[in-house]
Formats: C-alpha cells, sequence, structure tokens
C-alpha cells in the first residue's frame, strides 16, 4: 500500500489525539503504524495525557513538536493542517465534552473545528465498563457517530474491564484499528482556488 497521499503526491498529515489514559504512554505505538502506513504524523494530547506521554520521544518519532495548549495570539502554527483526525486513546471526559462542542483544550478546539472542516475523525475510546456505562457516554458516542466520527468501541474492538484494572490490559489494545477506521475515509480533498 502506497498509504494516504495529497492529489499533489505528499504524504497526508494525521493529527494522533491522544488522552488522559495509561494507554497514552504506548501512542508511540499508534504513531509507527500510521506512518508505516504513509502517514505525516503529529500528536497532540489533551492535557491529562500529556502526564502520560514522552513528550520528547514522541517529537523525536514524528519530527514536530508535541502540542497541548492553544498557541498565543499572533504565534504561528507549528504543525502542518491535519488531513484526518484520530481520537487514540479516547476518554470519557473528552469524548462527553466534544459531543457537546466544549472546547476548553486545544484538542477539543481542533476536533470540534475539524468537523466543521468535514476533516476525517475516527475515536477510539478505551475506558472500564462502569465508565462505558454511563448514559451520558453512550450517548455521546452515538451522537459523534451520527455525526460521521468513525467510533470504533465495543467488545470486538476491546474488551471492558472492571474500574482499577486498566493497567492489565494496555497490551492487548488494538492500535490498527482507529486507523483502519480511517482507511478510505481520508481521501484527497481539491485543491481551493
Amino acid at each position: 500500500m502506497s498509504g494516504p497521499h495529497t492529489t499533489d503526491g505528499h504524504r497526508r498529515v494525521l493529527y494522533v489525539i491522544a488522552c488522559g489514559s495509561p494507554l497514552a504512554r504506548h501512542v508511540g505505538r499508534l504513531v509507527d503504524l500510521a506512518q508505516s502506513d504513509g502517514w505525516t504524523v503529529c500528536v497532540v494530547t489533551t492535557p491529562d495525557g500529556a502526564k502520560f506521554v514522552d513528550r520528547a520521544a514522541l517529537a523525536r518519532q514524528t519530527g514536530h513538536p508535541v502540542r497541548t495548549y492553544y498557541k498565543n495570539p499572533g504565534d504561528p502554527d507549528v504543525l502542518p493542517p491535519a488531513d484526518a483526525m484520530l481520537v487514540c486513546p479516547a476518554t470519557v471526559n473528552t469524548v462527553n465534552k466534544w459531543a457537546v462542542g466544549i472546547t476548553d483544550t486545544l484538542a477539543l478546539g481542533l476536533l470540534v473545528e475539524a468537523q466543521g472542516l468535514g476533516v476525517p475523525i475516527a475515536a477510539v475510546p478505551y475506558t472500564n465498563e462502569a465508565m462505558a456505562g454511563h448514559p451520558a457516554f453512550r450517548a455521546s458516542l452515538a451522537r459523534l457517530g451520527e455525526w460521521g466520527v468513525r467510533v470504533v468501541f465495543g467488545e470486538h474492538v476491546v474488551r471492558l474491564h472492571p474500574p482499577g484494572t486498566g493497567e492489565r490490559h494496555l497490551d492487548a489494545f488494538p492500535w490498527d484499528a482507529g486507523l483502519a477506521a480511517l482507511d478510505g475515509a481520508a481521501r484527497p480533498v481539491a485543491p481551493v482556488g
């Protein structure tokens, strides 16, 4: 597979958005998979996600700084524009805020804006069975799905675990599931103007 490319042959840009989960410690695995598929990858974390990742290692791996906070007015953008976004791991907190349009973090602001621009987005939640059972979370997943977000969630993806046992299940996480959901969805967009 030649990987995702724009109409002018450049590699397409994937924003990997990592939320505050112990699983985020291993987001470099997702970066490797995406790069193998031909993506240029940029990592953005939520503030809680930043607590789990090795920012310096991810910057070396991607060639781009890891972003967590909004830039100051007048500061240049340090990341290329995204052609697709993958929220992985997606937490209950981020999913619920995103589904109601809250933009109090850079990650959420990027997601809300990307939806408005029609950028393909996939989300792969990682949570425990108690949090996954909350009606607001289920409603938020359904709402995002109705809006075209490719939600990759359920027992067929990763088994839910009891609260407090998530660390024991990290190695079973299917890092390629979100990329598979984006496959074919992130088609080249005709140049504007």
